[in-house]
């Protein structure tokens, strides 16, 4: 290319120059005229540090990479006579999954003659959905693939996933004095309690909590 516009790593330019004399004065600043825009007219060449440039740029990849969220598609399967416990238990699976931000996968499969019977797995199916309706939308309703009855749960839009903490209740500690109490009530005995006859020596109270 016989010029180039030439702009600098701060923003400045030095416009259209020959292409011989740009890097000539990329080397005479010790750094590096790296074309940006080719399909411009002329094309665009900039002055920098070509090494400094290509870290920059992993370095931006990989913070993007970081910051992506990534949903995984979780399954729970059923069978058409799936009793209320495994139900349940799968049933709150796809509770937490969801609170995590991931999507669930319901399926029913079915065998043999169970094909004849579909509407035990849709009742399934419906139930669920009902059911996890506060934390998540149907992205996929309903259907048939092959001997499964599947659909795809996604997290409620605008939901957030939450953790729970649970809190001891606070325990009631009115009624058991503290040491500084028992300390103060056995001296208010000390100086209740009867002094001792003049012919009888005075024994001392004793008192274990209490150190001289």
């Amino acid at each position: 290319m016989p010029a180039v516009r030439v702009v600098l790593d701060d923003g400045g330019t030095l416009g259209v120059m020959d292409t011989r004399d740009a890097i000539q004065e990329a080397r005479q600043r010790g750094l590096d005229l790296v074309e940006i825009a080719p399909n411009a007219q002329p094309p665009v060449a900039k002055i920098i540090d070509y090494g400094k440039f290509l870290y920059e740029q992993k370095k931006k990849a990989h913070d993007a990479k970081k910051k992506q969220v990534t949903v995984q598609v979780k399954e729970i399967k059923f069978r058409p006579g799936t009793d209320d416990h495994d139900y349940e238990y799968r049933r709150e699976n796809a509770r937490r999954w969801l609170g995590e931000g991931d999507k669930v996968r319901a399926a029913i499969a079915f065998r043999g003659r169970e094909m004849s019977h579909r509407e035990l797995g849709a009742k399934i199916l419906k139930r669920l959905t009902e059911e996890l309706s506060e934390v998540a939308d149907i992205e996929v309703a309903a259907k048939m693939e092959g001997y499964q009855m599947f659909t795809i749960l996604a997290p409620k839009k605008g939901k957030t996933p939450t953790k729970h903490t649970s809190v001891a209740p606070n325990k009631e500690v009115a009624d058991e004095p503290t040491k500084g109490e028992k300390k103060a009530e056995k001296k208010a005995e000390r100086k209740a309690a009867p002094k001792p006859a003049a012919d009888e020596p005075a024994t001392p109270a004793k008192d274990d909590g209490e150190i001289f």
